[in-house]
């Protein structure tokens, strides 16, 4: 007997679409047999803006594309500058840069995590990695006096020295941690219904990955290891022993288990930066007034989400003549067309959450 299929919206006011996600489901009872991904609801025009800004101006826009890992976004764009006019970063800035870079690498898995597994219908479980990240958003207030979006990069190094009340704050959480995985990891990796929920759904092959541009941990969980910090290391990430995690067949299972790795090992990487981390300044020599060379440059971070790019054009005046982001999570979304055919609406949510995207920078 021939069923009828039919339509139905997922989002953009869907709570596990993750902000103003639509997703145009063709469904033959509760099975997806098609699927269309709309994006643009949270367009803010921001690399427009950019143009009629001065290159030290745009540094606080960064922080509002992955508004969950602001500090890894000024990173990737006064990298971007310094390469631009060669200029060289004091030790001290540098061992800084990589150490807030990992606490909001922490940060965004967990609030990636959490929400992951509150989606799959645990509630209680998205409290506990909200724990550690209140502990590190606490760090960033003191440093920077904000919560969420820091404006703590400058080009050419830090808008000033770490507090003497961030260290006390950091030698805590360096003690409190490893305890901390150990219980999550205890509460959730053995979970029999996370393992019914997530095994074997919405899995996705190393070469599909790589074709549809996937980076990061959902790249990762596909076993491809692949990492910028480690195959093109930038700033001083080639000074630290850490280890890339991978999944084995790329499944939500396996994007979940990716990122409790990755949080390891920045753990690992935060402190060797600290035990190593060196006196003198935190600002190189920079002119008053940013006017770079005419010409454009192209550098790119590993993000949470991914592979994060910034090109910057610069004719000469101290305005961009036009900034571009390569954001990870547009990248990442563009499989869900056709990783959703064949699964159940209740596993789309899984895969949905699995894959830890943030609209803002999508949309941009």
């Amino acid at each position: 007997m021939k069923t009828q299929t039919y339509t139905l919206n997922l989002g953009p006011q869907h709570p596990s679409t993750h902000g103003v996600l639509r997703v145009v489901l063709e469904l033959d009872g509760e099975t997806c047999v098609g699927s269309k991904t709309h994006v643009g609801y949270l367009h803010r025009g921001i690399e427009k803006i950019l143009e009629d800004r001065t290159y030290p101006q745009v540094i606080p826009y960064t922080d509002r594309l992955d508004y969950l890992a602001g500090i890894n976004n000024n990173l990737v764009y006064v990298q971007t500058m310094e390469k631009m006019m060669n200029i060289e970063i004091p030790e001290r800035a540098e061992y800084i840069r990589v150490m807030l870079a990992e606490l909001m690498r922490i940060a965004s898995h967990m609030v990636g995590i959490g929400i992951y597994i509150m989606d799959l219908g645990a509630i209680s479980a998205v409290f506990y990695p909200f724990i550690e990240r209140e502990k590190i958003l606490d760090m960033m207030a003191h440093l920077s006096g904000s919560r969420m979006t820091f404006n703590y990069m400058r080009i050419g190094g830090l808008a000033h020295d770490i507090h003497s009340d961030f260290k006390p704050e950091l030698d805590k959480f360096i003690v409190e941690f490893p305890r901390f995985i150990e219980d999550y990891h205890r509460l959730i990796d053995d979970n029999e219904i996370f393992i019914a929920r997530t095994k074997n759904v919405g899995t996705i092959t190393a070469e599909k990955a790589k074709s549809y541009g996937l980076t990061g941990p959902n790249l990762r969980a596909c076993g491809v290891k692949h990492d910028i910090r480690k195959t093109n290391p930038y700033g001083i990430y080639n000074r630290f022993d850490f280890e890339v995690p991978v999944g084995e067949i790329g499944d939500c299972y396996d994007r979940y288990v990716v990122r409790m790795k990755e949080v390891e090992e920045s753990f690992k990487i935060i402190q060797q930066a600290y035990k190593e981390l060196p006196d003198g300044p935190v600002m190189a020599k920079v002119p008053k007034l940013i006017k770079p060379p005419i010409g454009d440059v192209y550098h790119q971070t590993e993000n949470p989400k991914g592979v994060l790019g910034c090109y910057v054009v610069s004719d000469g005046t101290p305005k961009p003549s036009r900034v571009h982001f390569r954001r990870p999570s547009f990248n990442n979304i563009s499989i869900f067309d056709e990783i959703f055919i064949g699964h159940k609406i209740a596993d789309i949510i899984a895969i949905l959450a699995s894959f830890d995207f943030v609209l803002g920078e999508v949309d941009a």
